[in-house]
Order: structure tokens, then C-alpha cells, then sequence
């Protein structure tokens, strides 16, 4: 298996990060679509990250498809997304939130890095942060209650790290990084706990943000 693409991109870390918690062998090509447009090109004319090549030479282009093939080559007990509908609706709704917060963190550091500043739209700007904003709010707010209920910091689906935990961790991130200063931890304690644990974690150790 292969992953092409770069980890500072939150999309194909995710993916990297879970393959490690899956224990699936897999080799990473850091190949970047800005960078290297045409190597990539060669790989997948879409020249999308991530871009993920099984063994028998399939071709997926979506980190959330690409997540559920690879939960499918492990056992049920094993996957990231829990198997009860209840359990499965909740995880649904915070990778949901947390992707959420992804998209507009990365259309701000699109605009703000590669758009030309006479040719930026603040209130454009303006109104996706405040998506951005909102989305790390309701996250902030649900690991709160899960800490108050659970009385640890905990997983968010139990005891072990599934792909909620993963998809928050590595927004925020992600976020931190890229756009510093544009969203103040101290307004989100829970949220930076929570990733300072899980940046902690062997496997997210193992796919550094670049």
C-alpha cells in the first residue's frame, strides 16, 4: 500500500496516523501538489492529496474513503469508527465538526499564503474563520462534557484511540501551526489538552506535521 502526499497536509496525516494505529504496513511518498505537480500528476491526473494505492493497484482520493476501506481490512473489534449505531452516529458527528474546522483553516491559509494580499477578500476571510471558530467551539464543548462525565481526559470512545480522537488532534493541529495566533488556546483548554495527549502518542510522533 502507498500514500502519496504530504503531512503537513491534516487530510493525509490523518490517513498516515491511522494506518500506524491499524498496524497496516503501508510506504509514504511525500510527494507535494504544489511542489511536485507534475511528479504527482503522473501518479494521479488529479494530482489530490492524499492520494492512496492498494497493493492490487486501486486508486482512492479521499481521506474519509480511504479511512473507511482501511477499517475495513481490519477486524470490527480493531476499526476506528465504533460498530454500534449510537456509538457510530456520535463519532460520525465530531469528525464531522473536526473536519469542518480543517476545511477552513485550510481555505484561510490558501487565501493568506498563496493568494496575491491586493487580491484577498477580507470579509471572505472574515466569515470563514468565523466557521472555523465555531466548529473548534462545539469540539471544545463536547471534550469538556466527555472529561466531566468520564472524570479523565479519556478517549472519546472508550479506552482506546479511535478516528474521532485522531481527526480532533490532528485539526487542531494542524490549526496551531499554520495559522498562529488565529485561534488562542486559552479559549479552548480542552482542545489543547487533548492534542498535546494525543501528539504525545507513538503513532502521531511517527507522522510528524512537516
Amino acid at each position: 500500500m502507498h500514500l502519496i502526499g504530504m503531512l503537513d497536509s491534516p487530510y493525509v496525516r490523518r490517513v498516515a496516523i491511522s494506518l500506524a494505529v491499524l498496524d497496516l504496513p503501508f510506504e509514504h511518498r511525500a510527494v507535494s501538489v504544489f511542489r511536485h505537480f507534475d511528479e504527482f500528476a503522473n501518479i494521479n491526473p488529479v494530482v489530490k492529496a492524499p492520494t492512496f494505492i492498494e497493493d492490487d493497484g486501486t486508486m482512492l482520493i479521499d481521506s474519509s474513503l480511504i479511512l473507511d476501506h482501511l477499517d475495513h481490512k481490519v477486524a470490527p473489534a480493531r476499526r476506528l469508527l465504533p460498530e454500534e449505531p449510537a456509538a457510530r452516529l456520535q463519532a460520525l458527528s465530531l469528525i464531522g465538526f473536526a473536519l469542518a474546522a480543517t476545511e477552513k483553516a485550510m481555505q484561510t491559509v490558501y487565501e493568506r499564503n498563496l493568494r496575491p494580499q491586493q487580491w484577498q477578500y477580507e470579509p471572505w476571510v472574515e466569515r470563514v474563520q468565523k466557521q472555523m471558530h465555531a466548529a473548534f467551539a462545539v469540539l471544545e464543548a463536547r471534550l469538556a462534557e466527555h472529561v466531566g462525565h468520564a472524570g479523565h481526559a479519556g478517549w472519546l470512545c472508550g479506552e482506546r484511540l479511535m478516528q474521532p480522537d485522531i481527526t480532533i488532534a490532528v485539526a487542531w493541529r494542524f490549526t496551531q501551526l499554520m495559522l498562529p495566533g488565529v485561534l488562542d488556546a486559552g479559549h479552548y483548554p480542552a482542545l489543547a489538552a487533548f492534542s498535546e495527549r494525543a501528539e504525545a502518542l507513538p503513532e502521531f510522533l511517527g507522522a510528524p506535521l512537516e
